[in-house]
Order: C-alpha cells, then structure tokens, then sequence
C-alpha cells in the first residue's frame, strides 16, 4: 500500500487557487444560509479523489460525528504542509474544503500561526453548524496543527 504521491497533494486547488478571501467574497455575495450551505456543499464537491488505501484507522479523525480521514505530506523543498481530506458526509465534505483552503498548502510556522477559529468566524461558521459538527471541525483543526508542530 503506498501514499498518494507529493504531487497528488500538490494537484489540489483548495488553498492555492481557491482561498479563504474566496469563500469570504462569496459569502458576502450569498445572501442567506441556505444558500451558504448549497456553496459549502459545492466546495465539497471539488475535493480530490481520496486514496481508498488510506482510509485507515491511523488517518481517522476521532470526535467527528460522520467519518472522516486526514492525511499529509510535508515537502521540505518547499517547506509546505499539504493536506488530504475526506468524508462520507456531503457538509463535511463541504467543511473540509475550507478547512483546505485556510491551511492546505502553508508553511508549518504559517498553520501554528493563524488563528483558523477567527477565520471561520468571520464567515460565522460555527454558529451555524450543529456543535458535533463544530466538534468535528476543531478535531480536524487539532491534527492539522499537530502535523505542523512536527514538521516545524
């Protein structure tokens, strides 16, 4: 069983072509909720093919409500932190896409860095997802910034 190549990881547009002022322009221009979550949905939807190989009890993200699977790969050519992630729920599908687009593709320092809970609340985005949701999200987060420290 091998991982998915450094260039898989880079292959992925969430977090160098698409960014967080992406989704903070669109949030703007979307005018309710409903149409927030369509547009989470959405993003969800442009998450690259997850490796079945890796859906492993190693990459499981515990604390989460639906199944969800987190890999990385550090290039230290580069010194950047890419990242995989994967559901078997549309939202949080969704939810790691910006996730994606806030840390995907950052240098470990910039990921210990930048406080990803005032990002997401500039979108008010834990306010609007239910609190296993919001749970899920922080155990997401927790792993991400671990990878970072190690890669630091």
């Amino acid at each position: 069983m091998t991982s998915p190549s450094l260039e898989s990881f880079k292959s992925n547009p969430l977090g160098s072509e698409t960014t967080i002022e992406d989704i903070y322009d669109a949030f703007e221009f979307l005018d309710d909720w409903e149409e927030r979550y369509g547009y989470i949905i959405d993003l969800g939807k442009s998450l690259p093919e997850f490796p079945e190989s890796e859906r492993t009890e190693d990459n499981y993200v515990h604390g989460c409500q639906s199944q969800v699977w987190l890999i990385h790969k550090f290039d230290a050519d580069t010194n950047k932190l890419y990242l995989m992630i994967d559901s078997d729920a549309i939202i949080v599908k969704g939810l790691a896409a910006i996730v994606l687009v806030t840390l995907n593709a950052k240098t470990p320092q910039e990921i210990i860095d930048l406080d990803v809970e005032a990002a997401f609340e500039k979108i008010d985005l834990m306010r609007h997802i239910s609190p296993t949701r919001g749970n899920g999200l922080r155990a997401m987060l927790e792993l991400i910034k671990k990878a970072a420290a190690e890669n630091s």
